[in-house]
Order: C-alpha cells, then structure tokens, then sequence
C-alpha cells in the first residue's frame, strides 16, 4: 500500500513538474522581428535588460512574410515587429492579433557595395554590366526585396538586370551577399550597413521609387497579457527606445526630416 502510494506520488510529481516547466515564464518571451532590425533590436533588447537583469527576451529574426506564416501556424510569439506595417493588419484581420498595430518606424533602402565606390550611383546605372551581380531579398515575402523590385521598375531597368539577380531569403541575408562578395551590389536596408564595420560605401534609393516602408509591431494573441512583451513595446516606443532606432537610420513615426 505504501509502495503504491509513493508510487502514485512520483507520478503526480512528473506531471506537475512537466506541466510548470511548459508554462510560459512571465519573465521570458519571445519576439519575431523583421531582419532589417537585427543590430538596432539586438541594442534595444540590450539596453532593456540592463535595467530588467531578470528578464529573458529571445528574437529570431526573418522577413517579415515568412515570420506572419509562422506566426499564423501558431508559432510562439508574443511580439511581432513587422518592416511593413500591412502584416500585423493581416494578423488582426484574421484574429491572430493581441491588440491593435503600433507604428515604430519607417524604414529606407539603400544600394550598398564592398568593392564599388558607389558616390553618385543612381538605380539606372545599374544596368550596366560593370555592376555585376545584384542583391536583393525575395519580393515574394520580404518588404524590402518588394521595394528593390519597385525601384528597379521605377528606373526601367527590370528586365535587364533580371539574369543578374541574387535573391536573398531576408534583407540581412541579402547584405551579407553584398558584403562577401557574392553580389557585387546589394539593395538594402540602411539599418543594416549604416553603422557598419565592414569596409564599403552606400547610396540612398530615392523615396520616390518605392512605396514607404511604414513598420509597425503588434501583441500577438500569446502575448495580449504577458507583462513582459506590454512593457517591453512601450520601451521600444520610449525615449530610449527611439534614440536606438534612430542610431540605426530609421526615421520615427512623428519624424519626417531624414
């Protein structure tokens, strides 16, 4: 009888200790991000942590269309950080959403080489074949791949740079193309090469080219009452928040001089 009791007793144990280790921790959450925030989210979640030790906050980065899939398919977000704001409609649309979509940023697409001094460039001259391979993510999910696609027609060069395109699953893998070589010249976010160490030289995209790339987050249902992911979006949306995005090339959502 003793035996049966302790037995039953260990049981109970596995379970309860199996079903509190499943529980999200309310100090842990994670958050899908748009890849043209990898540095500048890295040094928010950074700077966030420094004054909260004890809380954890995981971001796997992605474009922004295969992250709304994922997310859709009931992948664990609590966040969602979007480099086009039409992705968390989508989310709310289809009730995926924990609330409604915040604007953050606006975005900007640049053309970006390692190897070509690329003062004075325009989007036309691409089309000369000194340019070599071009790099630019998939406009089938990737915001900013859609908008390279949009400049290059804009610049009635599509059809001849076609054969010449590289195309990268997210917008940080697109400049990592540029940077080692694999492209000769990469559309990409400014975010991603502004403040970097690699050697290289960058040209905006003129704005008129391609549709604005308004960015916004939403609270996934997962993370509508997580405490962490609320304060966590309202330290995005804060002073320091907003210093950190704007180290990184990214215009506020109340700021229109760039």
């Amino acid at each position: 009888m003793i035996r049966r009791l302790l037995q039953g007793l260990l049981v109970l144990g596995a379970v309860w200790t199996s079903v509190t280790t499943a529980a999200p921790a309310d100090n842990h959450i994670t958050v899908a991000a748009a890849a043209d925030l990898h540095q500048a989210l890295d040094d928010v979640v950074a700077a966030y942590r420094h004054d909260h030790p004890d809380s954890r906050i995981d971001v796997v980065y992605g474009s922004s269309g295969n992250l709304l899939t994922q997310i859709e398919q009931g992948a664990p977000f609590e966040l969602f950080f979007s480099a086009d704001s039409g992705y968390p409609q989508q989310l709310v649309d289809h009730g995926k959403a924990g609330g409604t979509p915040v604007p953050y940023a606006l975005g900007h697409l640049v053309m970006w080489s390692a190897s070509i001094d690329m003062k004075g460039v325009q989007v036309a001259d691409l089309a000369q074949p000194k340019f070599g391979r071009i790099a630019i993510a998939n406009p089938q999910h990737a915001p900013y791949g859609k908008r390279a696609e949009q400049a290059l027609r804009a610049a009635g060069i599509w059809d001849q740079v076609q054969s010449r395109l590289v195309f990268g699953d997210n917008i940080s893998q697109t400049a990592q193309f540029a940077q080692s070589g694999n492209a000769q010249v990469g559309l990409v976010a400014e975010s991603l090469v502004v403040n970097s160490t690699v050697k290289g030289s960058f040209v905006p995209v003129p704005p008129s080219l391609y549709e604005p790339l308004k960015q916004s987050f939403v609270l996934t249902q997962r993370g509508k009452d997580n405490a962490l992911a609320q304060d966590f979006a309202s330290y995005v949306q804060g002073a320091q928040g907003k210093a950190i995005l704007s180290r990184y090339g990214f215009n506020l959502p109340d700021d229109t001089a760039h």
